[in-house]
Parts: C-alpha cells; structure tokens; sequence
C-alpha cells in the first residue's frame, strides 16, 4: 500500500478518470520510449566508463598509493587497522572540548549579527538565504532517500 499527496477528487485524478484509453496508451508509449532512448545513453556512459577504468584504473590506483605513501600504515593487518580505528575515536573524542568552544563561539556570532541586523548588506544576506536553501535541499534529499527514492509518499 502506498500514500500519495492526490486525493481522488483532485484535478489531477479527475483529469486521468476523463482520458480515453487511446490518449493514455498514447502517453504510455511515448514515456516508454523516452525511458528505453534514456536507459540506452546510461548504458553506453557505463560501458564507457568501464573502458576507461579498465584502461587507466590500475595505473590510478599505482599513482593514488604512490602519492600517498606516508600515510600508508606497514604491515597492512587487522590488528594494526584496530589500533587506528582507536586512535581515530580517542583524538575525535578528546577534541570535543575543542569543537564545543568553536560552537559556542559560532553561536554567538550569529546572535551578534542577529543583534545588529540593520547594518548587515544584501550580500551577506544573500549568502545565508543561499545557505539556509541549500540545508533545506539536503534536507529534502535526505527525506526523498529515506522514503525510497520515492516523491509522493512511504511505502506502508
């Protein structure tokens, strides 16, 4: 069972109920179509993106290792990626204090200009509209993946 954001007596439904069979094979075939010519172009850039990794991947990887040598842990066991799984959750923990001093700090940033807002310009305003627009589409990317990949509703 699916929710979707149409009632029945929508416009949108009411206008799908008055469509002869005709008209509404019609669509079908061309959205059909449409997504056969799209699914053809997704498969040609994968085979040639396939190509090229299988080409020139090997010698990536090689050059991406090389340049990144140092950081490299030898002998590559499970015991050693243990030990760096700790060292990586102890520093994150021990710089909590650190990142809770910058929060703050932050914070009140934001109440001072919030105090003095009459003074700021339009393009700082800008800048915080484009960034609270852009939390607002994670958001939503976040909402649409977490249903399903899908836009009208849950699958219940």
């Amino acid at each position: 069972m699916r929710f979707h954001l149409t009632s029945p007596n929508s416009k949108a439904s009411i206008f799908l109920s008055e469509l002869n069979s005709e008209t509404y094979d019609l669509l079908c075939s061309h959205h059909s179509d449409r997504m056969a010519s799209k699914l053809k172009q997704l498969q040609s850039k994968a085979t040639l993106a396939s190509e090229f990794l299988s080409k020139h991947g090997t010698a990536y990887y090689r050059q991406l290792l090389e340049q990144n040598k140092q950081y490299i842990q030898e002998p590559a066991t499970v015991e050693k990626c243990n030990e760096l799984s700790k060292q990586l959750f102890y520093t994150r923990l021990a710089s909590l204090p650190n990142r809770n001093e910058s929060f703050w700090k932050e914070l009140n940033h934001v109440k001072d200009l919030w105090k003095n807002r009459k003074e700021l310009h339009v393009e700082q305003v800008g800048i915080a509209t484009l960034f609270g627009l852009e939390c607002f589409a994670w958001f939503c990317a976040g909402e649409i993946v977490g249903r399903g990949f899908t836009f009208t509703g849950y699958y219940v």
